[in-house]
């Protein structure tokens, strides 16, 4: 690729980006992955002579989280773009640790996320976006299928986006959990009685229901939320989303917990300044130490127009509940009641197995090598 084509943020973590054992959240490693990629997309954009254009977020791939970053350590950010269409652009993400002490660095995320190219003149039109060179024709066309796959997965996605979560009254048992929502703030806040029971021996084998965990947040869109045009950063829905599932998996297991994975993130719709939008989530279903929840973002834009609420961003978040130690946990089982938690369940298994059959095959590969 061209030298012109890459692009590094580097940052180091502070307390605030941490959860209460000292693991930077998620979101946060998703919000900084978001910002290096919206920043070499726009670069490229604008790069030859046309109308000028910001890159907005359309979908972000799956992407694991292999390695815990922690306070102190400074996350070094690459991004790449590897393939270009008329109207997106592909960009390959990796994020590095690096302790500044011992000079120790490990790769903690790799991703891989879609941008188009919106016009600053009007908001609703999509621009061109220029060519880049590639070392091979193999290349290319690699980035063709992939272009390809995930325009049909984005389709699938956003038909099957008529589900709604509906609020669950009192979703907690004897006053462990407190949930508050307001205005033009982050919402979202876990009370639990007293801090360090959290990561003491609070794990039991008694099996919840999907209401039981069940969280949303209310936030107000701000200036400060928003890109040049108007619209919310994808990076600040993504960090809003990893909140709302985190506490849905620290409901469900009273233990800490850290993000493991993100299935594919698809933004259907843009979030206008001046929006109210909820974000909620629900568990789907449980392995013996890992839990997946489902995320929806809906927005309300009636402050500027009488527009009826929407679907515009839906993804599945997997947890892992860890011990004080840092060592993974079995989690609680998912009692289903409903046909339709019933069936989600069976879909999460499925996604459980494939990607575990695939993490297989791939340490088997390796392994020949």
């Amino acid at each position: 690729m061209l030298a012109a084509m890459s692009r590094q943020l580097s940052r180091i973590m502070r307390p605030d980006d941490a959860n209460i054992a000292g693991n930077v959240h998620g979101g946060t490693i998703l919000k900084m992955i978001e910002e290096a990629g919206a920043i070499i997309s726009t670069r490229h954009c604008n790069s030859q002579a046309g109308e000028p254009c910001v890159a907005a977020l359309a979908r972000v791939e799956r992407t694991d989280f292999l390695s815990p970053m922690c306070i102190g350590e400074v996350a070094n950010v690459s991004a790449e773009i590897t393939y270009t269409s008329r109207h997106s652009v592909e960009v390959q993400v990796n994020v590095m640790s690096e302790n500044i002490l011992t000079g120790a660095k490990k790769v903690t995320n790799k991703a891989t996320l879609w941008y188009v190219p919106l016009s600053l003149k009007n908001v609703n039109k999509v621009v061109e976006v220029p060519p880049i060179q590639y070392a091979r024709k193999e290349q290319e066309d690699e980035g063709k299928k992939r272009y390809e796959e995930q325009k049909l997965d984005r389709l699938e996605t956003k038909q099957r986006n008529g589900d709604v979560i509906l609020p669950v009254i009192n979703p907690g048992r004897g006053g462990e959990v407190a949930h508050e929502e307001c205005w033009g703030m982050k919402v979202a806040q876990m009370v639990f009685s007293p801090l360090s029971s959290l990561l003491t021996d609070r794990q039991t084998k008694e099996p919840h229901t999907v209401g039981y965990s069940q969280s949303s947040l209310i936030h107000l869109v701000g200036p400060s939320d928003c890109t040049l045009l108007g619209f919310v950063h994808g990076g600040v829905t993504m960090k809003l989303m990893d909140e709302v599932a985190g506490i849905v998996a620290a409901r469900h297991c009273k233990t800490n917990i850290v993000t493991a994975s993100v299935d594919a993130i698809n933004f259907h719709e843009k979030i206008k300044k001046g929006c109210v939008i909820t974000v909620s989530g629900r568990m789907t279903f449980t392995s013996n130490k890992s839990m997946e929840i489902e995320v929806f973002v809906d927005a309300d834009p009636f402050v500027d127009e009488p527009r009826e609420r929407y679907r515009a961003v839906s993804a599945f978040f997997t947890y892992v509940s860890l011990s004080k130690e840092g060592r993974p946990l079995p989690v609680p089982q998912l009692l289903t009641e409903t046909e339709d938690e019933k069936r989600r369940f069976e879909e999460g298994k499925g996604r459980y197995l494939q990607t575990k059959a695939k993490r297989q095959a791939q340490m088997q590969q390796a392994a020949q090598q």
